[in-house]
């Protein structure tokens, strides 16, 4: 029987995280927005889809990897279907084991991190694992409506705790409790997700003017990050002084497979923000399951 979507089409991602960084609450986000659950389950309620057995259900937090799949066509509908197989990985510190098992047949991760408390020390060992298992992966810098949440913060600690070269594609608009959406550095758009709805529908409009220098700084930097994925991509660059979308794309991804970089996205599945634009990325930037070099060890 042939397959209904191409290989090419297909993400096996997992979802990693420290405990409590907001991941289950992520991925009920990811069920909702993809259709496969109607009702959004919250994990203070005991009804996450992802959490089946009992402890979890009680305890609030994942014991076990569950795996799922969902379709998405992106945000705008702007991309053929694609499949994606999530595996959600346990963030406690007793489960390490359960999240080593995951990433050795993930293709890519998205690991998300809490925009108040940042790098902790399970994020950590995470991290040295999907390093040792060469895993693409991206950034979804959660919850940046808590108090004291610092996105640029985060993605320091990125660098500094990780070793890592996170490159931000986002720049959220607000913080704390005045959280209100992203801009999106890739597009120059800010993007405000209509709370009516539940982030089913958002508008576009213009950065927000206290915003302006910060934004084009961190874009001069995504830009200057694509074009060193090739010495075509640098020519261009140097002697036009931009790149096009589909170049800048292009060049972040091809880096991004290379596990050269890491793209740094935020928002707050709480609140229903963010985690719509985190999917498209997911497509956009991390590998089928034939870009992918076999697994060692």
């Amino acid at each position: 029987m042939a397959r209904q979507t191409p290989i090419s089409r297909y993400r096996n991602i997992g979802i990693c995280a420290h405990v409590d960084a907001g991941k289950t609450t992520t991925t009920e986000r990811v069920l909702f927005y993809t259709g496969i659950s109607h009702k959004i389950g919250e994990v203070h309620d005991g009804a996450a889809t992802m959490d089946w057995m009992e402890q979890e259900q009680e305890r609030g937090i994942t014991i076990t990897s569950a795996a799922t799949t969902c379709f998405w066509q992106g945000m705008d509908q702007q991309f053929d279907r694609y499949r994606i197989n999530i595996i959600d990985t346990p963030g406690h510190v007793d489960f390490t084991i359960e999240v080593e098992r995951s990433l050795r047949v993930l293709d890519g991760a998205v690991v998300v991190f809490c925009g108040s408390s940042g790098v902790q020390p399970q994020s950590e060992t995470v991290w040295r694992q999907a390093d040792r298992y060469e895993v693409p992966r991206i950034v979804f810098v959660n919850k940046m409506d808590r108090a004291g949440a610092n996105f640029l913060r985060v993605v320091d600690q990125i660098k500094s705790r990780l070793n890592a070269r996170p490159v931000p594609i986002h720049m959220n608009i607000g913080a704390e409790e005045d959280f209100k959406g992203v801009v999106d550095l890739l597009r120059m758009k800010a993007i405000y997700w209509n709370e009516a709805d539940q982030g089913m529908t958002y508008e576009l409009a213009d950065i927000p003017a206290d915003l302006v220098d910060t934004c084009n700084k961190l874009r001069e930097q995504m830009v200057e990050t694509a074009a060193e994925a090739s010495e075509e991509l640098m020519e261009k660059y140097l002697e036009e002084g931009e790149l096009s979308l589909d170049d800048i794309k292009a060049g972040l991804r091809a880096q991004v497979l290379n596990n050269e970089i890491v793209l740094a996205l935020c928002g707050s599945a709480f609140k229903n923000k963010g985690v719509q634009a985190m999917l498209d990325a997911v497509i956009e930037f991390l590998p089928a399951p034939d870009e992918v070099p076999n697994i060692k060890g």
